[in-house]
């Protein structure tokens, strides 16, 4: 993520923070943030320079005003002028960062050989919930590769107990050992 990302997330952020309205704003985010994934034309044409910023500005007063709180259309209209736009995901992450930091919220990736059952989750959600004390996002991401057992990856940390890691390092052991 860039700089200019987090300083707008930032600034959104903190003022729907102070209006009761992050949880509505996040929400409104995301729907954006996969319509544009999608279409990623649009937000091309939103950064054609071509276009004169009021243009590009009454584009999305056309295709948002109504629609979205006038925050996120505001937000996205500074985007625009600064030529910022096509850093829209980048400051949604951003904002989802934020908002899950002041609410307890960490994101949690499983990877598994086979996909979690719902009672997996369930309990695996649950014991990562009293260990860390805060609410748990699981997601459940299938890799044949690891073979067996599970990997979680958050907050930028990897815990790793899968077979496919004790296999790689029972090899390693084995390499560096000399007979």
């Amino acid at each position: 993520m860039t700089q200019a990302a987090n300083t707008y997330a930032e600034a959104l952020f903190l003022l729907a923070k102070d209006e009761g309205l992050d949880q509505q704003i996040l929400t409104q985010l995301n729907v954006l943030d996969q319509a544009f994934e999608q279409e990623p034309e649009f937000l091309r044409l939103l950064a054609a320079p071509n276009l004169p910023k009021a243009e590009r500005c009454g584009i999305l007063d056309q295709s948002f005003r109504g629609q979205v709180h006038i925050y996120v259309l505001n937000f996205l209209k500074i985007l625009t002028e600064q030529g910022y736009v096509r850093q829209f995901g980048d400051c949604c992450k951003a904002y989802r960062t934020q908002y899950n930091v002041a609410h307890g919220i960490v994101n949690v990736q499983a990877v598994t050989a086979v996909a979690l059952t719902g009672e997996q989750s369930a309990r695996l959600t649950q014991k990562l919930t009293k260990l860390t004390g805060k609410t748990i996002e699981l997601v459940n991401r299938v890799d044949p590769a690891v073979l067996g057992g599970v990997r979680l990856d958050y907050d930028g940390r990897r815990v790793d107990g899968t077979v496919k890691n004790r296999l790689d390092s029972v090899r390693e052991l084995l390499k560096n050992t000399v007979l």
